[in-house]
This record gives C-alpha cells, structure tokens and sequence, in this order.
C-alpha cells in the first residue's frame, strides 16, 4: 500500500515540475492552469498526508508484531535453559562443567548429566541439524524423550535405537540429531558409550589423547538403523572433552576452521588446570580465531575422573 502511494506521489510531481518548466508564463495569464496547479498540489499534499499515515500505521503494527516475536523468543529461551541441568551431580567420581551458547537465542544443541538410581551417570551431547526455533523445539523432544528411556535402565545401544526410532517416525529425511551418549560407573571406572554421528569426544590420558568414535549413523536418518557399543576403562585425572561442532568449524565461513586438531592442542597444554579454566581457554581461543559473532551453537562439556 505504501509502495503504490509513493508511485503516485512521484508522478504528480514529475508532471507539476514539467508544468512549471514548460509553461511558466502560459500559466501566470491562466485562470484555468493556475486552478488546475492548485488542485493538483492540494492533491499531492492529501496523497502525502495518506501515505505517511498509511507508512505509520505500518511501522506500529511492525513494532508490535516485532515485539510479539521477540517475546515469544524470550519464553522459547527461558524454557530451553530450563531443560539443561541447573547444577551438574556430584558424588559421583567425575568433575564436570559444561557450557552451551546459541548463536541465534535459542540453540540446537543439547548436553545433559543425569545420575540415575543405581549410581550410573548418564552424560549426552546433541546437536539438531538446522538453527532456530523448529532445532530447539525438536531438541526439546529428545532431551524429555532421552531422560525416559534413560531412566528405564536400558543399554546405550537400546536408548539409541529407540531415539533413533523416534526420530525418524516425527521428523522428514532433512532433519536429524547427531548424539554422543555414555554411562559412566563410578565404582568401576568405566564408561561404555555409544556416538551416534556426533564429533568424536577427546580423551586425554596421561600420555596420549584418543578420539571416541564408536557408535553409529545419527539419529532420524534410517528407521531402522543398529548401534555399536564403545567402552573406556579410565583413571584419576583423566579428561574428556564433548563438544559440538560449533567449536571445531568455527571461522569455516571464512575460509579458516577452527579444527579439532587445534581443539585438542588447546585442552592438552591446560589439561591440568581446573575445568572452568580450561573452559575459559578454549572459548577465548575460539573467540580470538573467529574474531565474529557465533556462526553455529557452541557447546563444551568437559568431565575429569577424580
């Protein structure tokens, strides 16, 4: 509406401006032109006058609608940051600390610790392919559904398949999760884990760093995919190191990823260091390198065995 009364207001003054410059003085002796000049700048002046009303009209309900949208973020927010643990467990052989920041207010990534009855501890990281409101809301969707199944006592591989199944029954083929999830028994010192498509976590030991790579396809993709099941025997002070791939890939649209290599670099020379510290290191590196906002949602969880 506000494009065509400008269209109209641009063509009345082109014709008045050709007016004046072709008959100046024809129109100073008229009694006819100089009323039809007249009323086609009182005419110019109402268009004006519509049009900008019209253009404010506009901008008001905009400002609402922007208002509503950014609200309905807010809440979208608010919620998300409730679904992820408030305080990591104790008590349970592990130091953890673990961080998860969008790049557009809400985020498509997951982490969670969970403690289960039996002592077990249930660590996961997902990252939802897309960005924006529809990953979070399916990141939701796996986190209720994943805390479930898990609470059920099932085997890493069965939580997968059955997440696994999920997914592909609710989502079209473009959308999938990839998910890293692990149990770790604190009497035994050991973890069996399953990566289901997800950036192979790091585990530092004392003198060699290796990459958790066991698992399977991501979740969503085949219906009716199968699991393999990876296990760790670890010991005091060693690390590992889940994260998404907003970290590795960062400044890859510039042409300068960030790399696990450079990742492992990182936690390797502050591997001794308390875990926010080590925290710290790494998201400061990543900031250094890129140098700009966030390009995808960033996700770190680090956890030493005590």
């Amino acid at each position: 509406m506000a494009n065509r009364d400008t269209v109209y207001l641009i063509a009345f003054l082109l014709i008045a401006f050709a007016l004046l410059a072709v008959g100046r003085d024809v129109i100073a002796d008229s009694v006819i032109l100089s009323s039809g000049l007249t009323f086609g700048g009182t005419a110019i002046v109402a268009i004006l006058g519509m049009a900008l009303y019209r253009i404010r009209i506009a901008l008001h309900a905009s400002r609402q609608e922007l208002a509503l949208r950014q609200a309905e973020l807010n809440f979208a927010l608010k919620v998300q940051q409730a679904l992820f643990p408030r305080q990591m467990p104790g008590d349970c052989g592990l130091d953890l600390a673990a961080i998860c920041l969008p790049a557009r207010g809400i985020s498509g990534d997951y982490y969670d610790a969970l403690r289960l009855s039996d002592g077990r501890l249930i660590l996961a990281i997902a990252d939802i392919s897309g960005k924006g409101l529809s990953a979070a809301i399916l990141m939701s969707n796996l986190q209720a559904l994943l805390r479930v199944i898990a609470s059920q006592g099932h085997t890493p591989e069965v939580v997968c398949r059955q997440l696994n199944h999920h997914l592909h029954l609710v989502t079209d083929a473009a959308r999938y999760a990839t998910l890293f999830y692990a149990e770790w028994h604190p009497e035994r010192r050991r973890l069996v884990y399953v990566n289901a498509g997800h950036n192979p976590p790091l585990l530092l030991k004392r003198s060699s760093c290796r990459r958790l790579h066991v698992g399977g396809v991501p979740l969503g993709v085949m219906g009716d995919a199968d699991f393999s099941t990876g296990e760790e025997l670890l010991e005091p002070h060693d690390l590992l190191v889940f994260y998404s791939d907003g970290i590795t890939e960062a400044g890859l649209g510039n042409g300068r990823e960030f790399s696990v290599e450079r990742l492992e670099r990182i936690v390797t020379a502050a591997r001794n260091q308390p875990l926010p510290e080590v925290q710290s290191r790494v998201l400061g590196e990543v900031r250094e390198w890129t140098k700009m906002e966030l390009e995808d949602d960033l996700t770190l969880v680090l956890a030493r065995v005590l």
